[in-house]
C-alpha cells in the first residue's frame, strides 16, 4: 500500500499538555479519507504536523515519502485548508488568485479562474464582503488551484449552513474526480462525510481506535441483540466494541470476518454514524475486549 502520510509513536506536546502522543498511522494514497473523533482527540494537531505547520515533539511522520515542508519542492505537492477556511479580508477574489500564483511556482491559474467563473463570484468582491460558504470555496479554489497531490482539510465546513456544506463537498468531489486528488478530510459531520469519504479512521484520545475502506469497515460491523450475556463469552475472532444492557437483554456492536451463525441473536448491519459514535464513546468497565486498533 503507498501511503501519502504515515505517523510513528508521533507525538506533539504544548508545555505540559500532549495535543498527539504515541500516534500510528498510516493513509493510503487514491482516498478521499474521513477523518473523524471528539474535540481534544489530536486531529487538528495532526493534520497541522501533516502539512509542515508544526514540528513533532516525538515520533516521526513522512507526508508522501518525506518529512513535510522539507523543501520547497516537496511544499508543492500539499494543498492545506485550515479550519476558519482562511482569507485575507481586504483582499479581493482577483488579488487572492494573485498572490496564490505568485506563491505556487504550479500554479494553475485556468483552473482558478474557471472555478471562480463556475461559482459564478464576482473577482472584484474583497472577502470580508464574501458569505461563508463563498470563503470556504475561495479557499478551496486556491487549495485546489496549487496543483497538490495532496489536499488536506481540518473541518472546512463546521460554520457553514446546510446548503453551503453540500455545494462545498460536490466541489470537492469534482476536483477529486477531475484531478486525482487524494485528500485528507477532518469532520464532526459524519453524514458529510458519508456522502465523499471512501476511507475512515477514528481518532480518540490521540490513538487510532479504527481505520479502513468505509465498505470494508461496515460489512465487518454487526449489532447483535438477544438475551442479557456477557460479552466475554463470545468466540474470540469477535471483537466488542461497544455493549450495553437491559435486566434482560444485551445489545453488542462486534467486528467479524467471519459469519455470526449463534442462533442466539438477532444480527443487524449498522450505519457509518453508530460505527463512529461505537468507536468515540467513553468505555468504563464494561467487561467487553478492546477493538483492535487498525482493521487491516
Amino acid at each position: 500500500m503507498t501511503a501519502v502520510v504515515r505517523a510513528r509513536g508521533l507525538g506533539k506536546k504544548y508545555r505540559k499538555r500532549w495535543a498527539l502522543a504515541d500516534c500510528d498511522l498510516e493513509i493510503p494514497a487514491g482516498h478521499v479519507v474521513g477523518l473523524v473523533g471528539p474535540n481534544g482527540a489530536g486531529k487538528t494537531t495532526l493534520l497541522s504536523l501533516a502539512a509542515g505547520q508544526l514540528m513533532p515533539t516525538s515520533g516521526s511522520i513522512e507526508v508522501l515519502g518525506d518529512r513535510p515542508g522539507s523543501d520547497p519542492d516537496h511544499m508543492r505537492k500539499v494543498g492545506f485548508v485550515a479550519q476558519e477556511t482562511p482569507t485575507y479580508a481586504g483582499l479581493s477574489i482577483d488579488e487572492h488568485l494573485k498572490l496564490g500564483a505568485r506563491l505556487n511556482p504550479g500554479w494553475d491559474a485556468a483552473l482558478a479562474r474557471e472555478r471562480i467563473e463556475r461559482l459564478d463570484l464576482d473577482p472584484s468582491l474583497r472577502a470580508r464582503k464574501l458569505s461563508g460558504g463563498q470563503r470556504a470555496q475561495l479557499a478551496l479554489t486556491l487549495g485546489i488551484a496549487k496543483r497538490p497531490e495532496l489536499l488536506i482539510l481540518d473541518e472546512p465546513v463546521a460554520a457553514l449552513d446546510p446548503l453551503a456544506r453540500r455545494e462545498f463537498m460536490q466541489s470537492l468531489m469534482e476536483a477529486v474526480a477531475e484531478h486525482g486528488l487524494s485528500v485528507v478530510l477532518s469532520s464532526h459531520l459524519v453524514s458529510d462525510l458519508e456522502r465523499v469519504c471512501d476511507y475512515l479512521i477514528v481518532l480518540v484520545g490521540s490513538r487510532v481506535q479504527v481505520a479502513g475502506e468505509v465498505e470494508d469497515l461496515l460489512a465487518g460491523h454487526h449489532r447483535l441483540t438477544g438475551a442479557r450475556r456477557d460479552p466475554a463469552t463470545l468466540p474470540a475472532d469477535q471483537y466488542v466494541v461497544s455493549a450495553s444492557h437491559t435486566d434482560r437483554q444485551s445489545t453488542l456492536l462486534v467486528r467479524t470476518d467471519a459469519p455470526i451463525h449463534d442462533p442466539a441473536w438477532t444480527v443487524s448491519q449498522i450505519g457509518l454514524e453508530d460505527l463512529v459514535l461505537a468507536y468515540m464513546e467513553k468505555r468504563g468497565d464494561t467487561g467487553t475486549r478492546p477493538a483492535l486498533e487498525v482493521l487491516r
